[in-house]
């Protein structure tokens, strides 16, 4: 695997994912004459001793009391510490990797006025395995994601917790165990280090690419539901969709029609069933307004992981007047809404998916195309009644967990930081959000192929008789989970098929067969 060098400016969400799972990273060498000039211009601050917010001066609320020269480390390194104030369940080491990269990358742009060994230590750590234990819980979104930062910063400098070789050690043991050493912060890195929003995007980016497979593969799910309930493709039609020319809902119909070529088991002209269900018909509508909201969740992302957002920034002219500015940043206010936004159609998404379950087990709603909860049984038996109950059971708890975290604000530090976006808390539960959807659209494809069994039972013919794409998709389900034809615990099926949704394996074996690159 190469590696994939950080200059600040080109990294994007494939790259974190990437690098989430253990692509290498280096600093690019073009990006240290500018960090190199910004951490110059810092020494000079303090050399002179000019009053510079978090550099000769407290922080928040203590942003009037001035440091002197002698103590700007001591004040970086009690920053770290008395920020590691993060509870909860500890994040994933994905979601650390992502959170470092997307860290790293920033202060390589060369405004923080950071160390490029303090850059490196970070890549190297990224490198050798040594993942910081990061509490998920702490962040307000502004002044960046402080307690999450404040976590891993202590790592950096030898303190904390980190795991490396599958075990959890004091983070000076851990970088020694990888054969790496800590830093000692000089002046303005704790607080570059801290003040930005990579928790954040971090785990934005790994939420936009398990969104972006996720809405393919509900796609994928919903025509697999339309063969097994003797529905029609005629909502597909392009000629439709040109009329309405929002360009992912065309995308999204246009899939459909390959996913569904050659299918035998589509209705035809009926004129006593002339239109389906909403959850059917209006598949490219809905499912192509949730492209819209995780394209623009990926675009904010890409733009958020290339950006300098801590602060103070430092800017050094051409003459080498030093001009040191603060602002904010930090505020995670446009990766709040768009996670909020992503998270919310993500719910919708489930509620659709959870409505084509109902309709697949329930031979009332179905008008008997297929039996009462899929099984030749009922009454003696359940069948798959049950696995529609816990598909609506995660769609209702996404409706309390899509209520937008953005719409929040809480002052802190004296009423100084009076309003903060909540980002952490609104890509925490977008992060939620896709993993019920994921079982949730696994269930349907688990119903799904128990109904295209009895329609080509029922008909006399086999599975080749689905659509180009709905036959790979059958094909590979029931390569992991076989026919059920008597009660038996469904949790095992269910979470088979959701490892086949939340790994890509389905959607990567559709395209192929589709010969989509």
């Amino acid at each position: 695997m190469d590696t994939l060098l950080l200059s600040g400016d080109k990294l994007t969400v494939d790259d974190v994912v990437a690098v989430a799972h253990g692509r290498p990273v280096g600093l690019d060498p073009a990006a240290v004459p500018a960090m190199m000039r910004s951490r110059a211009a810092v020494e000079q601050l303090v050399t002179e001793g000019r009053v510079v917010y978090g550099i000769t001066t407290g922080f928040g609320r203590f942003k009037d009391r001035v440091v002197s020269a002698d103590e700007v480390r001591q004040l970086q390194l009690n920053l770290v510490r008395s920020h590691a104030v993060g509870v909860g369940p500890d994040l994933p080491e994905e979601a650390v990797r992502a959170m470092m990269v997307a860290r790293a990358n920033t202060l390589a742009l060369g405004y923080s006025g950071v160390r490029p060994a303090v850059v490196q230590l970070l890549l190297d750590m990224l490198n050798a395995g040594v993942t910081p234990r990061i509490p998920a819980q702490g962040s307000l979104g502004a002044s960046g994601d402080l307690a999450p930062l404040a976590h891993l910063a202590l790592v950096v400098v030898g303190e904390g917790e980190a795991r490396v070789g599958g075990q959890l050690l004091e983070g000076g043991a851990a970088l020694a165990a990888a054969g790496l050493r800590p830093v000692e912060l000089e002046a303005k890195e704790g607080l570059a280090l801290l003040n930005g929003t990579a928790q954040m995007v971090g785990l934005g980016a790994l939420f936009t690419r398990r969104a972006i497979n996720l809405v393919l593969t509900a796609d994928i799910a919903a025509c697999l539901s339309l063969e097994a309930l003797h529905g029609t493709d005629r909502a597909y039609d392009a000629r439709v969709h040109a009329l309405r020319p929002h360009p992912r809902q065309i995308n999204c119909a246009d899939f459909l029609r390959r996913l569904l070529d050659g299918s035998r088991l589509l209705r035809r002209d009926d004129p006593r069933h002339v239109q389906d269900a909403y959850t059917l018909r209006c598949v490219p509508q809905v499912h192509g307004a949730v492209r819209d909201a995780i394209a623009y969740a990926q675009w904010v992302i890409d733009i958020e992981l290339n950006t300098v957002n801590d602060n103070p920034i430092i800017f050094v002219a051409d003459d080498g007047t030093i001009d040191v500015i603060s602002a904010g940043n930090f505020h995670g206010e446009p990766v709040a809404l768009a996670m909020d936004y992503g998270a919310l159609a993500l719910t919708d998404l489930g509620n659709m998916s959870e409505r084509r379950c109902a309709r697949l087990v329930d031979a009332d709603s179905n008008g008997g195309v297929l039996p009462m909860f899929l099984t030749d049984r009922g009454g003696l038996e359940s069948g798959l009644m049950m696995a529609q109950y816990t598909a609506a059971a995660l769609a209702s708890e996404n409706k309390v967990l899509a209520h937008p975290a953005s719409s929040d604000s809480i002052p802190t530090s004296a009423n100084v930081e009076d309003h903060v976006s909540m980002g952490a808390a609104a890509v925490r539960q977008a992060g939620q959000i896709v993993e019920h959807v994921e079982t949730i659209v696994a269930i349907e494809l688990l119903l799904a192929a128990q109904g295209v069994d009895f329609r080509c039972r029922a008909m006399g013919v086999d599975a080749g008789c689905l659509g180009a794409g709905t036959s790979v998709a059958y094909h590979l389900i029931r390569e992991r989970i076989p026919f059920i034809d008597a009660d038996t615990p469904l949790s095992p099926h269910i979470e088979a098929a959701r490892q086949l949704v939340a790994d890509g394996s389905l959607k990567r074996a559709v395209e192929r067969g589709l010969q989509i690159a």
